[in-house]
């Protein structure tokens, strides 16, 4: 199965990727349940997630490479998620991002995130809690955050392009 949304490859560095030990991704949220073990403190660290081409959420350690939690994959999306506990006991998030220089998903890759919670059964909110931009400069190939709405290279001043654009890099062009 397929979820909502764009396909994200992998854009960050080569030998990270080739770190990744197959079989050894992140773990599956099928329902909340799924999230007690992960949860157990009040205010608990903030994960690293993907949600795979299956749809599903999947999560890492925050300091984990979001490619080692996608077990080398393709995503759906990708960034920085925490959860609380509600009124009543239920894990709800508390923050979520699509903060992942690894695939550095646009800020629609919240579609697939919103479904993969929804499918899991864990309360959200209505979009991302704190959202990057990404774009690659045309003009140098660096991949740049755009901040505070300016689309400008950090790296070589060049005008970054207003629609999403980091797609994985062709090994045959420099």
């Amino acid at each position: 199965m397929t979820g909502p949304g764009r396909r994200y490859g992998y854009v960050g560095p080569e030998d990270v990727r080739r770190a990744v030990g197959r079989g050894n991704g992140g773990r599956a949220i099928r329902c909340a349940a799924d999230l007690d073990a992960c949860t157990t403190a009040k205010d608990a660290e903030p994960f690293t997630y993907v949600v795979g081409l299956d749809g599903l959420l999947r999560l890492a350690p925050r300091r984990s490479e979001h490619v080692a939690c996608a077990d080398g994959d393709d995503v759906l999306g990708a960034g920085e998620i925490s959860f609380r506990r509600g009124p009543r006991g239920a894990v709800l998030v508390h923050e979520v991002s699509n903060q992942s220089t690894g695939y550095c998903p646009d800020p629609d890759s919240w579609p697939a995130v919103a479904a993969a919670l929804d499918r899991a059964g864990i309360g959200r909110p209505d979009g991302f809690t704190h959202a990057l931009v990404f774009r690659r400069c045309e003009g140098c190939g660096e991949n740049n955050v755009v901040r505070e709405g300016v689309f400008v290279c950090v790296f070589c001043d060049g005008d970054l392009p207003l629609l999403w654009n980091v797609t994985p890099r062709d090994p045959h062009r420099p």
